[in-house]
C-alpha cells in the first residue's frame, strides 16, 4: 500500500489523545473515522470538535471554511465494520495490555488483510500483539505527543515484523498530517522521546522521594536551570499521572524493579488525581 492508496482514517479510543489526532488528521483531509462502542462517549467528541473548531475560528486561528471542510470529514461511529474499512487504524485506547489485545483481535477479524494496525502506545511495542494478527507486517508503533493538535512529533517504530512498504507508509502519512516523524529502526521500550523523559524523571522522583525539594520547586529548577519549557511534574499533569502510574506497574512488573516515585504515582492514581483531565495532579486546575 502506498501513500495515495490511503483514503480513511480510523482512530480507536475516544480520550483526549485519540480525539486529537483524529480531528487533526481530518484537518489535513482525510476522511476520518472515530470508533467507539459508546454512543455517549462519541456525543462527547462531537461536542467537544464543534467547540474547538469554533474557538479556533474565533481566535482566527482557523478559517470557517476549512473548519466545515474538517467536521465533514470527522466522522463518529460505532460500527467496528464501518470503522474497518479505513486503510489506516490507528489505536488509542487505555494503556494496558489487555485493552490493546482486544483492538488488534477486534480489527484483525473485521479489516482487510493489507489494512495498516498502528499503536499509539507509550511504551508497549507492536511486537507485544501480532500474535494476534495476521499479516503482522502491517502493524507497527505510530506514537504521537500530546496534546497531538500541537505537538509536532511522531515516532515510528519499526518492529521486526513491520514491512518497509508500512514504514514508508506511515513516515509519508505522518508529513502529508503536518507533523515530523522519527524514524525507529528497531523496537525499544518507551521509544525515544520517553525513555530520556524517564531517565530524567526518574531522578526527580528521587529528588522528591528522599525530600530535598518539592515538586513545584524542582519545575522552577528545570525550567531556569536547563531552560524547558515546563517542568517535569507540569507535563505529567499534562500527559496524565494515570498513565504513568500503569506503565510503571508494567515496568516493575516486567522487570523486578519497583521505579522511583511508584508509591506516590500509586496514591495519586487511586485518588484520581491524574492531573489536567481530573482537575488535580501535582497542581490544582479549574475544570472548564
Amino acid at each position: 500500500m502506498k501513500i495515495g492508496d490511503v483514503k480513511k482514517v480510523c482512530v480507536a479510543g475516544t480520550g483526549q489523545m485519540g480525539r486529537q489526532i483524529a480531528l487533526g488528521i481530518a484537518l489535513s483531509g482525510y476522511d476520518t473515522y472515530m470508533m467507539s462502542r459508546s454512543q455517549e462517549s462519541l456525543d462527547k467528541v462531537n461536542a467537544w470538535a464543534t467547540d474547538y473548531l469554533a474557538d479556533r475560528v474565533a481566535k482566527e486561528k482557523l478559517t470557517k471554511e476549512k473548519a466545515d471542510a474538517a467536521k465533514a470529514k470527522f466522522h463518529l461511529t460505532t460500527s467496528i465494520e464501518e470503522a474497518a474499512q479505513a486503510q489506516l487504524v490507528i489505536e488509542s485506547v487505555v494503556e494496558e495490555k489487555d485493552a490493546k489485545v482486544k483492538f488488534f483481535k477486534d480489527f484483525n477479524a473485521h479489516a482487510s488483510k493489507d489494512t495498516v494496525l498502528a499503536s499509539n502506545s507509550s511504551y508497549m511495542p507492536s511486537s507485544l500483539f501480532v500474535e494476534y494478527v495476521d499479516n503482522p507486517s502491517r502493524v507497527i508503533n505510530l506514537h504521537y505527543f500530546n496534546p497531538a493538535l500541537v505537538m509536532k512529533l511522531v515516532e515510528v517504530v519499526k518492529g521486526p515484523h513491520t514491512s518497509d512498504e508500512v514504514v514508508t507508509l506511515c513516515m509519508e502519512f505522518s508529513k502529508a498530517t503536518g507533523k515530523t516523524p522519527i524514524l525507529l529502526n528497531k523496537e525499544i521500550d518507551g521509544f525515544v522521546v520517553n525513555r530520556v523523559l524517564r531517565a530524567i524523571r526518574d531522578e526527580a522522583y528521587y529528588l522528591i522521594e528522599q525530600g530535598i525539594c518539592s515538586p513545584q520547586d524542582l519545575d522552577i529548577g528545570v525550567k531556569l536551570g536547563l531552560n524547558h519549557p515546563m517542568g517535569v511534574f507540569e507535563l505529567l499533569d499534562i500527559t496524565g499521572v494515570d498513565l504513568n502510574y500503569l506503565s510503571g506497574k508494567r515496568r516493575w512488573e516486567e522487570t523486578g524493579v519497583k521505579p522511583n516515585g511508584f508509591d506516590i504515582v500509586k496514591e495519586m492514581y487511586e485518588q484520581k488525581k491524574w492531573g489536567k483531565k481530573t482537575g488535580e495532579g501535582f497542581y490544582k486546575y479549574e475544570k472548564k
